[in-house]
C-alpha cells in the first residue's frame, strides 16, 4: 500500500508540473513541421498583410509582455513584420492546453508536431513510467489566466519566446482498478509554468516549436 501511494504522489507531481527537466535545450536548431496534427492549436504568426503593431497590451486589455521582453519583441517585429503578439499568445494558450491534456491521457503522438525531440522524449518517458506503475491521470484544466511573454530574443534569425502560464488544475490519480489513490476533483491546484517556443523567422513556416518547459517558483 505504501508503494502504491508513493507512486501515486509521484504521478500527481508529474501530471501537474511535467517535470522541470522536460524540454532541456539541445544546443541545435530544430524547425516545426509544416502541417500540425491539429490546425486549431497552431501557434503561428499572421501574414504580413495582417500586421498589427505589437504593444504591451492585447486587444482585451491584458498585459502581453513584461517590459524586459520589450527589446526582444521589437527585434522580432523588425525581423518578422507579420508577427502579432496577441495572436501568438492565443496560439500558445491553445498549445498549452492541448499538450497538457495529451500528456495526461498518455497520447503524446497527437502533439508530436508541436514539441522538439527532447521534450517529446521526456514527456513520453513519463507516460511510459506511469503506465508501468499501473496509474492513470484524471486531470482537468479548470482555468488559464491570460499568458504573459516574460522573455524574448532573436539571434541569427531564430526567435525564442518564453511564456508564463498560470492555471488551475483539478488532479486525480487512479490505479488500474479506477480507484482514486491521490488528488481530488473538488480542489484545484494552482500551477505556474514557463514554456519556451522557438521559430526560424526566415522560414515560410509560421509554426512555433515548444523547446523547453519549466516550473516557476
Amino acid at each position: 500500500m505504501t508503494a502504491i501511494v508513493l507512486f501515486a504522489l509521484v504521478a500527481l507531481f508529474i501530471g501537474l508540473r511535467l517535470y522541470a527537466v522536460l524540454g532541456e535545450r539541445t544546443g541545435h536548431e530544430q524547425q516545426p513541421i509544416l502541417k500540425p496534427a491539429d490546425p486549431d492549436a497552431r501557434v503561428d504568426a499572421p501574414p504580413a498583410t495582417a500586421h498589427r503593431e505589437a504593444g504591451a497590451m492585447t486587444d482585451q486589455g491584458d498585459l502581453a509582455y513584461v517590459p524586459l521582453a520589450g527589446p526582444g519583441i521589437r527585434a522580432l517585429l523588425a525581423a518578422d513584420p507579420g508577427f502579432d503578439v496577441a495572436r501568438f499568445l492565443e496560439g500558445a494558450s491553445a498549445a498549452y492546453r492541448q499538450i497538457l491534456e495529451a500528456f495526461w491521457r498518455g497520447d503524446m503522438e497527437s502533439v508530436r508536431p508541436f514539441v522538439d525531440g527532447n521534450v517529446y522524449s521526456a514527456f513520453s518517458s513519463a507516460v511510459e513510467q506511469r503506465a508501468a506503475d499501473g496509474l492513470k491521470l484524471d486531470n482537468r484544466l479548470v482555468a488559464i489566466e491570460p499568458p504573459l511573454i516574460v522573455e524574448a530574443e532573436v539571434e541569427k534569425g531564430v526567435a525564442e519566446l518564453t511564456v508564463r502560464f498560470e492555471s488551475d488544475i483539478a488532479a486525480v490519480t487512479r490505479n488500474a482498478d479506477g480507484e482514486v489513490v491521490a488528488g481530488s476533483m473538488s480542489d484545484a491546484i494552482q500551477s505556474r509554468d514557463r514554456w519556451t517556443f522557438r521559430r526560424d523567422v526566415r522560414s515560410a513556416d509560421p509554426n512555433w516549436l515548444l523547446i523547453e518547459t519549466d516550473e516557476e517558483e
